[in-house]
């Protein structure tokens, strides 16, 4: 029986355009995306290095205008379709399960939601869960194991009562092998409003 249900945010809630940062950067003169490059992503999205030198290192690398990169960086971000609001809403009101939200974030991206959306918008989201977990505050990132078992331990919870729901299939495919349920939820194919039409509800 599912007891707990723990949200991706990206392309589970808001939709995302995950090629418009490479295009835009590739405009600004990034070419290539290098291995230390993705390194410099990975360390900035488990906040183990602060805006100032994420921005620092591409201006360095590229010469590329600061304020130029935050809105190359912030291209992937798109709309946040309110019916999912409205399920969520729904479904943290009906008290059945424990809602957590477990994302992979940096500071820019969740700076440029909470001024997009408004003070209002974001605390009405954020409030629906009983733990809002961000890559960069709790310095692990998907789909290292270490984060859904810091999640697991930290709230008491059992894999086999709980169901993960991400768009990334490495994401959760390294849920599945500790034992959590999943749903790949696949972007333009599937919402997250049909949540509890899955099997896992209803047996």
């Amino acid at each position: 029986m599912i007891k707990n249900i723990i949200f991706d945010f990206g392309d589970v809630f808001i939709n995302l355009d995950k090629e418009a940062t490479y295009k835009e950067l590739y405009k600004l003169g990034v070419e290539h995306i290098s291995e230390e490059m993705m390194q410099v992503y990975y360390n900035y999205e488990m906040g183990l290095m602060s805006t100032e030198e994420f921005i620092e290192y591409f201006y360095n690398e590229f010469k590329i205008d600061k304020e130029d990169l935050v809105k190359a960086w912030n291209a992937i971000l798109l709309d946040f379709p309110l019916h999912r609001l409205a399920f969520l809403k729904e479904l943290a009101e009906s008290k059945k399960y424990r809602l957590f939200l477990l994302s992979n974030t940096n500071d820019l991206h969740i700076s440029w939601i909470q001024n997009d959306w408004g003070e209002e918008l974001y605390s009405e989201f954020k409030n629906c869960f009983e733990k809002f977990y961000l890559s960069h505050e709790i310095n692990f990132r998907k789909p290292n194991h270490n984060i859904y078992e810091f999640v697991l331990n930290e709230n008491n919870l059992k894999p086999e009562e709980t169901i993960f729901i991400d768009d990334t299939s490495d994401n959760t495919n390294a849920a599945k092998e500790l034992g959590i349920h999943v749903w790949n939820n696949e972007p333009g194919k599937d919402d997250v409003v049909e949540l509890l039409k899955r099997e896992e509800f209803t047996v």
